[in-house]
Formats: C-alpha cells, sequence, structure tokens
C-alpha cells in the first residue's frame, strides 16, 4: 500500500509535468485554451508547470540517493 502511495505521490507531478510542456506547444502552435487569455500567459503557466514536475521528481530522486549513500557529498577546503 505504501508503494502504491509513492508512486501515485510521483505520478502526479509528472502528469503535471506533460501537461506543462503541452501547454508550451500549444502556444507555440497559436492553440489558446479558453481558460488561459493568450500565448504569452499559457507559455509561461506551461513552464511553470513543466519545473514544478521536473524539481519534484529530481528532488525526489536526489533525496532517495542520498538516504541510500549513493550521492557523494563534496568536500570544500579553506585555502
Amino acid at each position: 500500500m505504501i508503494r502504491f502511495i509513492a508512486a501515485a505521490i510521483l505520478f502526479i507531478p509528472g502528469i503535471l509535468g506533460a501537461f506543462g510542456i503541452k501547454l508550451m506547444r500549444d502556444a507555440v502552435f497559436n492553440e489558446v485554451y479558453a481558460l488561459l487569455i493568450n500565448e504569452g500567459i499559457q507559455f509561461v503557466v506551461g513552464l511553470i508547470l513543466f519545473l514544478f514536475g521536473l524539481a519534484f521528481i529530481g528532488g525526489f530522486i536526489y533525496h532517495r540517493d542520498k538516504k541510500r549513500n549513493l550521492v557523494k557529498e563534496k568536500e570544500y577546503t579553506e585555502k
């Protein structure tokens, strides 16, 4: 059950990201949704949705890899 919930949590931002790509593509080809006023606003909304989905999934993968010690931390030394 917990794996299903985790998959659903990842699935929703993925869908939002895909819808963001669709909004940007439609704005480029001058297909405007009735809810969004013009192509510029539609493109910006699509870009925001895409970046949100990408950041959420990327952050999830980074957090999971960091928890499993697969990410090496950089050590900064003073010179």
